[in-house]
C-alpha cells in the first residue's frame, strides 16, 4: 500500500461514526415526518411552512425562492403551495411594485400548526441534539486528521442506473 493510500484510508471507526450519525439523523427525520402527519400535513408541506416562517426577511417568500430552499422545481413548489392554500394554511400576495412577483405567507391557521410542530421538534432535539453534536464532532475530528482530501470528486449514479460493482 502506498503512502497516498494510507493518507486517504477511512478507518473502521469513521464508518461506524458515519453510520451512527446517519441512523440518528434518520430517526429524527422519521419523528418529524410522523409529527407532520399528526397535523394532517405531509412532511414536504411541513417544510414549506418552516421555510416560509424561517426566513429572516419575513413578510413571505416568493415561490421561486421557496423552490430553491426546498431544492425542488418551481412547478413542484407551486403544487405544494396550491394544496396548502386550499386548506387555508398559506396565502398568496402579489407584489405591488412588481405584479409578476407573488409572495407566500402563513395564515393564522398555518402559524398555529407550525408553532405546535416547532415545539415538538424542539423537545425532540433536546434528546437527540447532544448525540448528533457528539457524532458531528467525532466526524470533524476524523476529517481534520486526514491531511489530503480524496483526489476525485464524488459522483452519483443516475437514478435509473444500477450500481453493479461490488462495494
Amino acid at each position: 500500500m502506498s503512502q497516498q493510500d494510507k493518507i486517504r484510508r477511512v478507518k473502521k471507526s469513521d464508518y461506524e461514526t458515519l453510520a451512527a450519525f446517519r441512523y440518528e439523523l434518520r430517526k429524527f427525520l422519521r419523528f418529524s415526518e410522523q409529527a407532520a402527519e399528526c397535523h394532517d400535513l405531509t412532511p414536504q408541506q411541513y417544510l414549506v411552512l418552516l421555510e416560509i416562517r424561517g426566513l429572516p426577511e419575513g413578510g413571505g417568500i416568493t415561490v421561486g425562492a421557496l423552490a430553491e430552499r426546498l431544492q425542488v422545481t418551481p412547478h413542484n413548489a407551486v403544487g405544494r403551495v396550491n394544496r396548502l392554500e386550499q386548506r387555508g394554511i398559506v396565502r398568496r400576495r402579489t407584489c405591488a411594485q412588481d405584479r409578476r412577483r407573488v409572495y407566500v405567507s402563513l395564515t393564522r391557521k398555518g402559524e398555529r400548526i407550525l408553532e405546535q410542530l416547532a415545539h415538538v421538534h424542539q423537545e425532540e432535539l433536546k434528546t437527540v441534539g447532544p448525540l448528533l453534536v457528539k457524532l458531528l464532532t467525532q466526524m470533524n475530528s476524523a476529517v481534520e486528521r486526514r491531511p489530503n482530501p480524496p483526489a476525485s470528486p464524488v459522483c452519483y449514479a443516475d437514478e435509473d442506473e444500477l450500481l453493479t460493482e461490488p462495494v
